[in-house]
């Protein structure tokens, strides 16, 4: 199965999910590891004391104990009204060979440059056809937009596999034990500017799996984040992909799996 996708189109999408930031940032670090990146203005903004976090060399220095003073970073951006979305959701905090140091609330993650972690799941009928959802309206990220069959982030509390059950079954209603020929079928680091946070920058891995939806099954939203879910075949899905209908992350998926 290959998608009617332009060359031209494919290039553009690769250029999309690795973008450089609008404007220059410093490391955020946790001793010697580089955990994030600030822009310089936003954490000497925040009036924190030295004890929390400290400008030292052309970066900002978050101090001992790593996890209390991301605790009271992130509560100083919510107070300010940086990290408006709160969540009370904790997205682990690691280093840049993937090693978890610590955690913190999701709504810090983008203006602080911290990696984050999403699981997406393609799902097909056995005639080809494409199983995608519409987001919820009401959501502050992408509303309305057209996404994978399921599409999430891991937290801290989950691993991978973990977070494809949970969120399988949150936004589809559907248990892995009904899926066939699920498999994972790759991963790609994105970095661009996040729309949703003036100064935030996205840095985000992106593992995806494929699967066959069996004849009779229907995805059905249980936690109120999906408008409708969809069945596609390749020409509907070609040309509401050519016409911006889907996000990055789920065009980036969809296209990639359709190879």
């Amino acid at each position: 199965m290959t998608l009617p996708l332009p060359a031209s189109w494919l290039a553009q999408l690769a250029q999309r999910v690795d973008v450089a930031p609008r404007a220059p940032r410093v490391a955020l670090l946790a001793g010697d590891a580089r955990i994030g990146s600030v822009e310089p203005e936003l954490l000497s903004g925040l009036q924190l004391p030295a004890s929390v976090v400290r400008e030292q060399a052309g970066a900002w220095q978050v101090q001992a104990d790593l996890q209390t003073s991301l605790d009271a970073i992130a509560t100083a951006m919510r107070d300010a009204g940086i990290a408006h979305s709160w969540r009370n959701e904790q997205l682990a905090v690691t280093d840049e060979a993937g090693r978890r140091l610590a955690t913190i609330e999701r709504a810090a993650v983008r203006p602080l440059g911290i990696t984050t972690f999403a699981v997406h799941l393609a799902g097909m009928t056995r005639e080809g056809r494409h199983w995608v959802q519409q987001r919820a309206l009401t959501k502050a990220t992408d509303p309305g937009l057209w996404d994978t069959l399921m599409g999430g982030m891991v937290p801290a509390s989950d691993s991978l596999e973990a977070a494809l059950e949970r969120e399988t079954w949150e936004e589809a209603g559907l248990r892995m034990s009904q899926l066939e020929r699920l498999s994972h079928a790759g991963r790609v680091l994105t970095r661009r500017p996040s729309v949703d946070y003036a100064g935030g920058f996205i840095v985000e891995w992106l593992d995806w799996y494929r699967c066959v939806v069996p004849a009779g099954i229907e995805p059905r939203n249980q936690d109120g984040e999906v408008e409708r879910f969809a069945l596609l075949d390749d020409a509907e899905l070609a040309r509401r992909l050519l016409g911006e209908d889907f996000t990055l992350e789920a065009a980036w998926v969809l296209s990639e799996s359709a190879r």
